[in-house]
């Protein structure tokens, strides 16, 4: 901030260097950039993910059922479905199991299966899911949970954003220093052995 002031404040003085004009303005368009191209590019991937996302629910609720199943036994180690069911029952809040359903086509099945139900002893009735052919998956995705990954994937974008633009800033300003070091010892050796000598160079 105090260098963006000094687009302003060092307009007009004497001592005004073009490296600390250069910086004052390389600031504020880092400024600039940091409150509006930023938020912008981060609401633009949030309302892509969030567009795709709640597409990837809508496909997941059309292909997945909801199914009552009988516990066999409880599976003491999450792992993954074994036979043909070939989906990884390891689930936050979700508890493995051996259990027997029906197939939407009517046929009895018997296999592992993850269910978020609490009762989990043999011979409960729990809820699971299942697709188009009977065989367990994971829950689909809700609404709810699509738009909270959108909005940290828009989050994360604005601050990958603010940080690049801050970075190019550093940089800019550290390529400044150095211009005004090689400023510096060129003047002192252009000054240096006259220097504290009244008259020379006169």
């Amino acid at each position: 901030m105090r260098a963006v002031s000094g687009v302003w404040r060092w307009r007009r003085n004497p001592l005004r260097r073009a490296t600390d004009r250069a910086e004052a303005w390389a600031a504020l368009l880092a400024l600039l950039l940091m409150l509006l191209a930023a938020p912008a590019t981060g609401w633009a991937c949030g309302s892509l993910t969030d567009d795709a996302l709640q597409q990837s629910v809508r496909a997941q609720r059309a292909e997945r059922h909801s199914t009552k199943a009988v516990v066999v036994r409880r599976v003491d180690r999450p792992g993954q479905f074994g036979g043909d069911a070939g989906v990884a029952s390891e689930h936050a809040g979700q508890t493995s199991v051996v259990a027997r359903w029906r197939t939407p086509d009517g046929r009895a099945r018997t296999g592992r299966a993850s269910t978020a139900s609490r009762v989990t002893a043999p011979g409960s009735q729990v809820r699971i899911w299942t697709d188009d052919r009977g065989r367990p998956v994971l829950r689909p995705m809700d609404s709810a949970t699509a738009r909270t990954h959108a909005a940290l994937a828009g989050f994360g974008v604005f601050l990958l954003v603010a940080g690049l633009v801050e970075a190019v800033r550093r940089l800019v300003v550290w390529r400044l220093v150095l211009q005004r070091y090689a400023q510096w010892d060129r003047a002192w050796a252009k000054a240096g052995p006259d220097w504290g000598r009244t008259g020379t160079g006169s």
